[in-house]
């Protein structure tokens, strides 16, 4: 297949940084958009997208398009549409449909009508649990038809066993360290790391691991996936091996300890050190400057909003106290909460974080 557009979603507020690891892995276009980031090319950077991009969520390709404005109109397109190109007749396909200020409103109709079209002309079975998604949007009776290369969102890694509590997904994660100017060659910190998800991104990074490496993807189970083509895009193991600049606190023992797993389960144990600590015993554990980056409770699932003021302040007093020189990434839903810590924060564009609208906030300090 010639080069198609595809795109790479992410958490609305972040394309920016998404925009700029496409860029810095060398993918066509890299064109940033609501939501994601547009890319062009084979189905071999379709499959690159899925094992390099660690800010994106999903990767969906766009097979085709077709105005209707009636529901006749849109099954004789969807009949008309080579199908076998894109799909096989032998993999279930599950349908997704989504319309916007068109005709045609009733998405659960248009899900009927496109599953009638692919059973009747392809033969495929269609229903709620296919290996392959094909998303149908109708936007001012504009009908675009994309399929998911991803399957499971590309958050879940395949290696991460321990979760804690209120995690951030792995490739929000990532992208709030780009947003931070992080790119793994300098040290990072984490003071409440919970399951360790900022460092695990971070030692990523420099180790120039895949971070879809260990997994699978749906466009396995396409007529254009070529395994052996695809075998020589993989890279098992790390580039190289970065330094041991990694460090994770939190006062829960059984948090440090799914830490350590889940950085035993990457086989990079050696770059991350963990410890069992509160905040009140946080020192900057390298002379070298680097980043300070914590996702701490904001009361939305844990912790009590009016209790946590006195947590916030004693954070921003040990990163004034012992880390001159650092950057500070913090991610919190409450402003008030931000401006607890004493530190000359900036904030940047809300996100969603697990239905909980959050922000980053910065600073950096002066030695």
């Amino acid at each position: 297949m010639d080069d198609m557009d595809f795109f790479a979603v992410c958490p609305p507020g972040l394309e920016p940084h998404l925009a700029a690891e496409v860029n810095a892995l060398g993918f066509k276009r890299g064109k940033k958009e609501a939501g994601g980031v547009t890319l062009r090319g084979p189905w071999s950077e379709v499959w690159r997208a899925n094992l390099e991009l660690r800010g994106a969520a999903r990767i969906l390709v766009r097979i085709g398009s077709f105005r209707a404005v009636h529901f006749n109109q849109l099954e004789q397109e969807a009949r008309d549409f080579p199908w076998s190109d894109w799909l096989r007749p032998d993999v279930p396909v599950r349908v997704e449909a989504a319309t916007h200020k068109s005709r045609l409103s009733h998405a659960g109709a248009v899900k009927g009508r496109i599953e009638t079209a692919l059973s009747r002309t392809l033969g495929c079975e269609v229903g709620g649990h296919g290996a392959v998604t094909l998303k149908v949007r109708i936007d001012r009776d504009h009908t675009t038809l994309s399929l998911d290369a991803t399957g499971e969102s590309l958050h879940k890694r395949g290696q991460k066993g321990f979760t804690g509590k209120a995690p951030l997904r792995e490739n929000m994660a990532a992208l709030l360290l780009r947003a931070c100017g992080y790119d793994g060659s300098e040290p990072l910190v984490d003071p409440m790391c919970g399951s360790g998800t900022f460092l695990l991104e971070g030692v990523g990074m420099a180790a120039g691991l895949q971070p879809g490496r260990d997994r699978e993807f749906a466009f396995q189970h396409l007529p254009s996936f070529d395994p052996r083509a695809f075998a020589a895009l993989r890279r098992p193991e790390p580039e190289r091996q970065p330094s041991a600049h990694f460090f994770g606190y939190d006062r829960d023992q059984g948090a440090i300890k799914g830490a350590r797993e889940n950085a035993a389960a990457i086989g990079l144990s050696t770059a991350l050190r963990f410890a069992c600590q509160p905040v009140s015993a946080l020192t900057a554990p390298t002379e070298t400057p680097g980043l300070v980056i914590v996702n701490p409770p904001y009361g939305g699932r844990i912790g009590k909003p009016g209790a946590l003021g006195a947590l916030y302040g004693a954070l921003g007093a040990r990163i004034a106290a012992h880390f001159g020189g650092w950057r500070v990434g913090l991610v919190t839903a409450e402003a008030s909460l931000a401006h607890a810590t004493g530190l000359n924060l900036t904030s940047g564009p809300i996100l969603d974080n697990g239905g909980i609208k959050v922000k980053l906030y910065q600073a950096t300090l002066s030695r």
